[in-house]
């Protein structure tokens, strides 16, 4: 087994969510205010993916006030806690570049309905079941030691 995927499987996380490009995500991500921790939402739209393994990173664009804003998260760093999939998008391209020109109602996405919909909102449900149980069996281990 080569050096670098013993230390990727070793400190990524075990389960990531099934992100695609288009999707409307909210990223639940750790913020550090003097001696306090809490966890702030940025939801807004996946217009790229980047990387793969522990690298793989997502770049997530939202408006506030008028002003695009877009913030790229590492999924496996410690501070993001939790990425979930409000809305499915359909679009044709790996890159949604074009969205940084458009204004209001323009940088809305369609919606993915219909099979496709259905079957990526049941993957979803079933990788988020077996975090949970990841994460029970974690703490079952942690009580035990």
């Amino acid at each position: 087994m080569n050096v670098i995927d013993a230390v990727e499987r070793e400190f990524g996380k075990k389960i990531v969510p099934p992100i695609s490009i288009g999707d409307t995500v909210e990223v639940h991500y750790l913020i550090k205010e003097g001696d306090k921790e809490r966890i702030q939402l940025f939801i807004g739209t996946v217009i790229a993916a980047k990387g793969r393994g522990i690298r793989k990173s997502i770049t997530v664009r939202r408006i506030v006030q008028g002003e695009g804003v877009e913030r790229i998260f590492p999924l496996h760093s410690p501070r993001v806690q939790d990425v979930t999939i409000t809305r499915r998008g359909d679009v044709r391209r790996s890159k949604l570049y074009y969205l940084r020109d458009r204004v209001g109602k323009q940088t809305r996405v369609d919606e993915l309905l219909g099979e496709k919909a259905r079957r990526s909102k049941e993957q979803e449900k079933a990788v988020r079941a077996e975090m949970a149980s990841a994460e029970a069996d974690s703490g079952a281990t942690e009580t035990e030691e």
